[in-house]
């Protein structure tokens, strides 16, 4: 089981607002980088660690742009770094939509817009009103994006789209690829922002959102040998849960996981809601999972 650090949460306080919906990668060096999402600014950010506990005050990367018309706030976004590009995918959301967005930095803190208009829009009857957290990945000179969609204050299902460049992408025909399960209490309502890590002989795990009401989440697994097709829920679901009295009291959000090989060590770093609060945490796991640990 998942057990959560005992200084939690990791990042956030009441004068830097709700903080949310991040995505951790390694860096060269053993340091890591988190980008995430500020409400008080409507805005995505940067934040940086030695030790994936001590974080740097974010800073802004990419803030709002009221005048395209799709991206009054910026949040949920994810940066790869492809050829000496750092390439950021991201929310925009305006007048009750939520579309996907595209920009580029060489530098990794400041990024332009490539495109004027969403590299992903809401289109199809699943996706209701909005697309949203995209999760990228380029694999063979092939970027695959994972993303929510359906309604904009929580999504519903999990879908996955390929781009040969990262700007246009082609949906995948199966439609949603993961939806709720209402025999899981975990899940029952929605599920919603995930991420998706390749993993050897597992094919790939998705970690993503399992919601039991609009109002209470938790974090939970699933693995695919393809990444969209036959996926199989974890045995140890919820994987972290909110905990009565604690920070993380009402929902527990967003995950973004990380395996230390040589520690044999999983880390999920998440946002944790309490009333209208919500800050990032962290909650670590001893051993790989296995195929064993799915149904």
């Amino acid at each position: 089981m998942f057990r959560k650090y005992e200084g939690n949460p990791v990042l956030g306080d009441p004068e830097l607002g709700t903080l949310f919906d991040v995505y951790v990668t390694p860096l060269p060096g053993g340091a890591l980088r988190m980008d995430l999402s500020t409400r008080k600014d409507g805005s995505v950010a940067v934040s940086f660690s030695e030790d994936g506990i001590d974080w740097t005050s974010p800073r802004t990367t990419l803030g709002p742009d009221a005048s395209s018309g799709w991206e009054d706030g910026v949040n949920r976004n994810c940066v790869l770094r492809v050829g000496g590009v750092y390439k950021m995918w991201y929310t925009g959301q305006a007048h009750g939509n939520s579309y996907i967005g595209y920009a580029e930095s060489e530098n990794g803190l400041d990024f332009s817009r490539v495109a004027r208009s969403p590299v992903l829009s809401p289109e199809m009857p699943y996706e209701g009103e909005s697309v949203m957290n995209p999760c990228v990945l380029y694999e063979n000179g092939v970027y695959r994006m994972w993303y929510s969609a359906g309604e904009t204050f929580e999504p519903n299902v999990l879908c996955c789209a390929e781009s040969s460049d990262g700007i246009s992408w082609k949906r995948s025909p199966r439609g949603p690829v993961l939806v709720k399960n209402p025999q899981k209490e975990y899940e029952r309502d929605r599920i919603g922002g995930c991420q998706v890590i390749p993993h050897g002989e597992l094919g790939y795990l998705v970690f993503y959102i399992g919601y039991r009401d609009i109002n209470t989440a938790c974090i939970c697994a699933a693995r695919s040998d393809d990444g969209v097709t036959d996926f199989r829920r974890c045995k140890l679901n919820p994987l972290v849960a909110p905990t009565e009295g604690e920070w993380d009291r009402d929902s527990c959000y967003k995950p973004s996981a990380l395996y230390d090989r040589e520690k044999d060590l999983w880390r999920i770093w998440y946002n944790g809601r309490s009333a209208g609060a919500e800050y990032v945490g962290l909650a670590e796991k001893r051993g790989n999972f296995t195929a064993g640990d799915f149904e």
